[in-house]
Protein backbone atom coordinates (compact mmCIF):
# COMPACT_ATOMS: atom_id res chain seq x y z
CA UNK A 1 0.00 0.00 0.00
CA UNK A 2 1.41 3.33 -1.07
CA UNK A 3 1.54 5.98 1.64
CA UNK A 4 0.38 9.22 0.20
CA UNK A 5 0.79 12.68 1.73
CA UNK A 6 -2.99 12.85 2.11
CA UNK A 7 -3.01 9.71 4.23
CA UNK A 8 -0.20 11.04 6.41
CA UNK A 9 -2.04 14.29 6.86
CA UNK A 10 -5.21 12.44 7.82
CA UNK A 11 -3.36 10.35 10.39
CA UNK A 12 -1.73 13.44 11.86
CA UNK A 13 -5.11 15.22 11.98
CA UNK A 14 -6.72 12.23 13.70
CA UNK A 15 -3.95 12.09 16.28
CA UNK A 16 -4.31 15.84 16.88
CA UNK A 17 -8.06 15.52 17.35
CA UNK A 18 -7.65 12.61 19.78
CA UNK A 19 -4.97 14.56 21.63
CA UNK A 20 -7.17 17.63 21.94
CA UNK A 21 -10.19 15.62 23.00
CA UNK A 22 -8.21 13.84 25.66
CA UNK A 23 -7.04 17.20 26.97
CA UNK A 24 -10.56 18.37 27.85
CA UNK A 25 -11.54 17.56 31.43
CA UNK A 26 -14.98 18.24 32.94
CA UNK A 27 -14.84 18.65 36.71
CA UNK A 28 -18.04 18.26 38.75
CA UNK A 29 -19.18 20.84 41.29
CA UNK A 30 -17.57 20.47 44.75
CA UNK A 31 -14.78 18.39 43.22
CA UNK A 32 -11.25 19.11 42.09
CA UNK A 33 -8.13 17.42 40.75
CA UNK A 34 -4.43 18.12 41.20
CA UNK A 35 -2.45 18.26 37.92
CA UNK A 36 1.28 17.66 37.70
CA UNK A 37 3.36 18.64 34.68
CA UNK A 38 6.39 16.50 34.13
CA UNK A 39 6.22 15.29 37.76
CA UNK A 40 5.83 18.69 39.40
CA UNK A 41 2.73 20.34 40.75
CA UNK A 42 1.19 22.58 38.13
CA UNK A 43 -2.31 23.62 39.11
CA UNK A 44 -5.58 22.59 40.73
CA UNK A 45 -8.49 22.16 38.37
CA UNK A 46 -11.71 24.03 39.12
CA UNK A 47 -15.25 22.85 38.48
CA UNK A 48 -16.32 23.12 34.86
CA UNK A 49 -14.34 22.58 31.64
CA UNK A 50 -10.56 22.45 31.90
CA UNK A 51 -7.83 21.63 29.37
CA UNK A 52 -4.66 19.70 30.12
CA UNK A 53 -1.85 18.55 27.92
CA UNK A 54 -1.97 14.79 27.57
CA UNK A 55 1.25 12.91 28.23
CA UNK A 56 2.83 16.10 29.65
CA UNK A 57 0.18 16.79 32.30
CA UNK A 58 -0.93 14.05 34.62
CA UNK A 59 -3.60 13.96 37.30
CA UNK A 60 -2.22 12.98 40.70
CA UNK A 61 -3.98 9.92 42.12
CA UNK A 62 -5.07 9.90 45.76
CA UNK A 63 -6.61 7.33 48.10
CA UNK A 64 -10.34 7.37 48.70
CA UNK A 65 -12.19 5.44 51.40
CA UNK A 66 -15.45 3.79 50.37
CA UNK A 67 -17.82 1.58 52.34
CA UNK A 68 -19.18 -1.61 50.84
CA UNK A 69 -22.42 -2.97 52.30
CA UNK A 70 -23.22 -6.66 52.34
CA UNK A 71 -26.54 -8.46 52.51
CA UNK A 72 -26.21 -9.29 56.22
CA UNK A 73 -25.95 -5.61 57.11
CA UNK A 74 -22.20 -5.51 57.68
CA UNK A 75 -20.07 -2.79 56.17
CA UNK A 76 -16.48 -2.99 55.04
CA UNK A 77 -14.19 -0.06 54.34
CA UNK A 78 -12.37 -0.35 51.01
CA UNK A 79 -9.47 1.83 49.80
CA UNK A 80 -9.19 2.70 46.13
CA UNK A 81 -7.06 5.11 44.12
CA UNK A 82 -8.65 7.93 42.14
CA UNK A 83 -7.73 11.36 40.86
CA UNK A 84 -11.00 12.90 42.06
CA UNK A 85 -10.83 14.92 45.28
CA UNK A 86 -14.17 15.49 46.99
CA UNK A 87 -14.44 18.91 48.64
CA UNK A 88 -17.75 18.21 50.38
CA UNK A 89 -18.03 17.35 54.05
CA UNK A 90 -17.40 13.65 54.48
CA UNK A 91 -18.18 11.23 57.29
CA UNK A 92 -16.12 8.26 58.31
CA UNK A 93 -17.78 5.53 60.34
CA UNK A 94 -14.87 3.82 62.03
CA UNK A 95 -15.17 0.23 63.27
CA UNK A 96 -15.43 -0.51 66.96
CA UNK A 97 -12.24 -0.48 68.95
CA UNK A 98 -11.33 -1.45 72.50
CA UNK A 99 -10.09 1.27 74.83
CA UNK A 100 -9.08 1.17 78.49
CA UNK A 101 -10.44 3.76 80.91
CA UNK A 102 -8.57 5.33 83.79
CA UNK A 103 -10.00 2.74 86.22
CA UNK A 104 -8.77 -0.14 83.98
CA UNK A 105 -12.10 -1.08 82.41
CA UNK A 106 -11.94 -2.28 78.81
CA UNK A 107 -14.69 -0.60 76.81
CA UNK A 108 -15.68 -0.90 73.16
CA UNK A 109 -16.28 2.40 71.35
CA UNK A 110 -16.93 3.41 67.77
CA UNK A 111 -16.92 6.97 66.52
CA UNK A 112 -18.12 9.08 63.61
CA UNK A 113 -15.81 11.70 62.14
CA UNK A 114 -17.08 14.62 60.05
CA UNK A 115 -14.35 16.42 58.11
CA UNK A 116 -13.82 18.46 54.95
CA UNK A 117 -10.83 18.97 52.68
CA UNK A 118 -10.12 22.70 52.51
CA UNK A 119 -6.70 22.57 50.81
CA UNK A 120 -6.44 19.87 48.09
CA UNK A 121 -2.74 20.46 47.55
CA UNK A 122 -1.84 19.77 51.18
CA UNK A 123 -4.12 16.74 51.27
CA UNK A 124 -2.14 15.29 48.33
CA UNK A 125 1.45 16.25 49.14
CA UNK A 126 1.53 16.43 52.97
CA UNK A 127 0.21 12.92 53.62
CA UNK A 128 0.37 9.72 51.60
CA UNK A 129 -2.88 8.00 52.52
CA UNK A 130 -5.22 10.62 53.97
CA UNK A 131 -8.19 8.34 54.90
CA UNK A 132 -5.94 5.82 56.62
CA UNK A 133 -4.04 8.58 58.45
CA UNK A 134 -7.32 10.14 59.70
CA UNK A 135 -8.59 6.76 60.88
CA UNK A 136 -5.41 5.89 62.78
CA UNK A 137 -5.16 9.38 64.26
CA UNK A 138 -8.77 9.18 65.44
CA UNK A 139 -8.21 5.80 67.06
CA UNK A 140 -5.05 6.84 68.93
CA UNK A 141 -6.56 10.14 70.04
CA UNK A 142 -9.68 8.36 71.25
CA UNK A 143 -7.56 5.98 73.32
CA UNK A 144 -5.68 8.89 74.88
CA UNK A 145 -8.84 10.84 75.74
CA UNK A 146 -10.68 7.83 77.18
CA UNK A 147 -7.59 6.80 79.14
CA UNK A 148 -7.84 10.04 81.12
CA UNK A 149 -11.44 9.38 82.21
CA UNK A 150 -13.05 6.82 84.46
CA UNK A 151 -15.88 4.64 83.20
CA UNK A 152 -18.65 6.70 84.81
CA UNK A 153 -17.21 9.89 83.31
CA UNK A 154 -16.91 8.18 79.93
CA UNK A 155 -20.57 7.20 79.94
CA UNK A 156 -21.83 10.61 81.10
CA UNK A 157 -19.40 12.99 79.35
CA UNK A 158 -19.90 12.36 75.65
CA UNK A 159 -20.00 16.06 74.84
CA UNK A 160 -16.70 16.61 76.65
CA UNK A 161 -15.09 13.69 74.84
CA UNK A 162 -16.40 14.89 71.48
CA UNK A 163 -15.05 18.39 72.08
CA UNK A 164 -11.60 17.12 73.10
CA UNK A 165 -11.40 14.80 70.10
CA UNK A 166 -12.43 17.53 67.70
CA UNK A 167 -9.85 19.99 69.04
CA UNK A 168 -6.99 17.47 68.93
CA UNK A 169 -7.89 16.09 65.49
CA UNK A 170 -8.49 19.51 63.99
CA UNK A 171 -5.10 20.71 65.19
CA UNK A 172 -3.33 17.58 63.90
CA UNK A 173 -5.06 17.48 60.51
CA UNK A 174 -4.61 21.20 59.82
CA UNK A 175 -1.23 20.38 58.28
CA UNK A 176 -2.98 18.01 55.87
CA UNK A 177 -5.42 20.66 54.63
CA UNK A 178 -8.34 19.03 56.45
CA UNK A 179 -10.91 20.71 58.70
CA UNK A 180 -12.48 18.45 61.35
CA UNK A 181 -15.98 19.77 61.99
CA UNK A 182 -17.17 17.40 64.71
CA UNK A 183 -16.69 13.98 66.24
CA UNK A 184 -19.55 11.87 67.57
CA UNK A 185 -19.32 8.76 69.73
CA UNK A 186 -21.96 6.27 68.61
CA UNK A 187 -21.74 3.41 71.09
CA UNK A 188 -19.91 2.96 74.37
CA UNK A 189 -20.18 -0.69 75.35
CA UNK A 190 -18.63 -1.75 78.68
CA UNK A 191 -18.03 -5.46 79.48
CA UNK A 192 -21.01 -7.68 80.32
CA UNK A 193 -20.02 -7.97 83.99
CA UNK A 194 -19.76 -4.22 84.30
CA UNK A 195 -23.13 -3.77 82.59
CA UNK A 196 -24.77 -6.19 85.01
CA UNK A 197 -23.21 -4.38 87.98
CA UNK A 198 -24.37 -1.05 86.57
CA UNK A 199 -27.89 -2.39 86.05
CA UNK A 200 -27.99 -3.66 89.64
CA UNK A 201 -26.69 -0.32 90.84
CA UNK A 202 -29.29 1.54 88.81
CA UNK A 203 -32.04 -0.77 90.10
CA UNK A 204 -30.91 -0.21 93.68
CA UNK A 205 -30.80 3.53 93.06
CA UNK A 206 -34.32 3.48 91.62
CA UNK A 207 -35.60 1.51 94.62
CA UNK A 208 -33.89 3.94 96.98
CA UNK A 209 -35.44 6.90 95.21
CA UNK A 210 -38.85 5.21 95.29
CA UNK A 211 -38.54 4.63 99.04
CA UNK A 212 -37.37 8.20 99.58
CA UNK A 213 -40.29 9.54 97.55
CA UNK A 214 -42.72 7.28 99.42
CA UNK A 215 -41.35 8.35 102.81
CA UNK A 216 -41.41 11.98 101.72
CA UNK A 217 -45.01 11.59 100.58
CA UNK A 218 -46.02 9.99 103.89
CA UNK A 219 -44.25 12.77 105.76
CA UNK A 220 -46.00 15.46 103.77
CA UNK A 221 -49.33 13.66 104.21
CA UNK A 222 -48.84 13.49 107.99
CA UNK A 223 -47.83 17.15 108.06
CA UNK A 224 -50.87 18.13 106.05
CA UNK A 225 -53.11 15.96 108.24
CA UNK A 226 -51.70 17.47 111.44
CA UNK A 227 -52.02 20.96 110.00
CA UNK A 228 -55.61 20.16 109.08
CA UNK A 229 -56.35 18.93 112.61
CA UNK A 230 -54.64 22.01 114.00
CA UNK A 231 -56.72 24.30 111.82
CA UNK A 232 -59.84 22.34 112.75
CA UNK A 233 -59.11 22.64 116.47
CA UNK A 234 -58.30 26.32 116.08
CA UNK A 235 -61.54 26.91 114.20
CA UNK A 236 -63.49 24.87 116.76
CA UNK A 237 -61.89 26.78 119.65
CA UNK A 238 -62.56 30.05 117.85
CA UNK A 239 -66.19 29.02 117.35
CA UNK A 240 -66.54 28.05 121.03
CA UNK A 241 -64.91 31.31 122.02
CA UNK A 242 -67.30 33.31 119.85
CA UNK A 243 -70.23 31.26 121.22
CA UNK A 244 -69.19 31.92 124.83
CA UNK A 245 -68.63 35.58 124.05
CA UNK A 246 -72.05 35.90 122.44
CA UNK A 247 -73.64 33.91 125.28
CA UNK A 248 -71.92 36.09 127.88
CA UNK A 249 -72.97 39.20 126.01
CA UNK A 250 -76.54 37.90 125.87
CA UNK A 251 -76.55 37.10 129.59
CA UNK A 252 -75.02 40.47 130.37
CA UNK A 253 -77.60 42.22 128.22
CA UNK A 254 -80.37 40.19 129.88
CA UNK A 255 -79.07 41.05 133.34
CA UNK A 256 -78.79 44.70 132.34
CA UNK A 257 -82.34 44.67 131.02
CA UNK A 258 -83.55 42.82 134.13
CA UNK A 259 -81.70 45.21 136.41
CA UNK A 260 -83.09 48.13 134.46
CA UNK A 261 -86.60 46.70 134.78
CA UNK A 262 -86.13 46.05 138.50
CA UNK A 263 -84.70 49.50 138.97
CA UNK A 264 -87.68 50.97 137.15
CA UNK A 265 -90.08 48.87 139.25
CA UNK A 266 -88.31 49.86 142.44
CA UNK A 267 -88.41 53.47 141.38
CA UNK A 268 -92.13 53.31 140.73
CA UNK A 269 -92.74 51.46 144.02
CA UNK A 270 -90.60 53.95 145.84
CA UNK A 271 -92.65 56.77 144.34
CA UNK A 272 -95.88 55.05 145.33
CA UNK A 273 -94.58 54.34 148.83
CA UNK A 274 -93.40 57.89 149.18
CA UNK A 275 -96.80 59.20 148.18
CA UNK A 276 -98.53 56.87 150.65
CA UNK A 277 -96.01 57.53 153.42
CA UNK A 278 -95.21 53.88 153.97
CA UNK A 279 -91.84 52.65 155.17
CA UNK A 280 -90.02 51.29 152.05
CA UNK A 281 -88.26 48.57 154.06
CA UNK A 282 -91.53 47.29 155.37
CA UNK A 283 -92.97 47.29 151.89
CA UNK A 284 -90.08 45.27 150.47
CA UNK A 285 -90.30 42.69 153.26
CA UNK A 286 -94.00 42.31 152.80
CA UNK A 287 -93.62 41.81 149.02
CA UNK A 288 -90.96 39.15 149.50
CA UNK A 289 -93.18 37.45 152.04
CA UNK A 290 -96.10 37.41 149.63
CA UNK A 291 -93.95 35.93 146.86
CA UNK A 292 -92.76 33.23 149.23
CA UNK A 293 -96.31 32.36 150.18
CA UNK A 294 -97.25 32.13 146.48
CA UNK A 295 -94.42 29.68 145.82
CA UNK A 296 -95.37 27.59 148.85
CA UNK A 297 -98.94 27.37 147.79
CA UNK A 298 -98.19 26.49 144.17
CA UNK A 299 -99.32 23.04 143.01
CA UNK A 300 -102.54 21.07 143.11
CA UNK A 301 -101.91 19.07 146.31
CA UNK A 302 -103.14 20.25 149.73
CA UNK A 303 -100.38 21.53 151.96
CA UNK A 304 -100.16 22.44 155.58
CA UNK A 305 -98.03 25.49 156.21
CA UNK A 306 -96.82 26.49 159.63
CA UNK A 307 -96.05 30.18 160.01
CA UNK A 308 -94.03 31.74 162.80
CA UNK A 309 -95.79 33.96 165.28
CA UNK A 310 -94.03 37.00 163.85
CA UNK A 311 -95.69 36.38 160.49
CA UNK A 312 -99.03 37.61 161.90
CA UNK A 313 -97.51 41.03 162.32
CA UNK A 314 -96.44 40.97 158.68
CA UNK A 315 -99.93 39.98 157.59
CA UNK A 316 -101.34 42.84 159.62
CA UNK A 317 -98.82 45.15 158.08
CA UNK A 318 -99.83 43.83 154.67
CA UNK A 319 -103.45 44.63 155.42
CA UNK A 320 -102.65 48.10 156.56
CA UNK A 321 -100.36 48.57 153.56
CA UNK A 322 -103.18 47.49 151.24
CA UNK A 323 -105.48 50.06 152.76
CA UNK A 324 -102.89 52.81 152.43
CA UNK A 325 -101.94 52.06 148.78
CA UNK A 326 -103.81 53.86 146.04
CA UNK A 327 -106.90 52.26 144.69
CA UNK A 328 -105.22 51.65 141.34
CA UNK A 329 -102.64 49.48 143.02
CA UNK A 330 -105.33 47.57 144.94
CA UNK A 331 -107.08 46.79 141.72
CA UNK A 332 -103.90 45.35 140.25
CA UNK A 333 -103.25 42.96 143.16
Amino acid sequence: MEITPLLIFGIIALIAVIYVLRGFKIIQQSETRVVERLGRYDRTLQSGINFVLPIIDRERAVYQRDEVSYGDGTKLAVMRRTSRIDLREQVYDFPKQSVITKDNVTTTINALLYFQIVDPVKSVYEIDNLPNAIEKLTQTTLRNVIGELELDETLTSRDTINSKLRVVLDDATNKWGVKVNRVELQDITPPESVRRAMEQQMQAERERRAKVLEARGQKEAMILESEGEKESQINQAEAEKQTQILKAQGEADAKVLQATAEAEAIRKVAEAVAESKIDPATYMIVMKYVETLREIGAGGQAKTVFLPFEASNLVGALGSLTELLPKSNNNNK
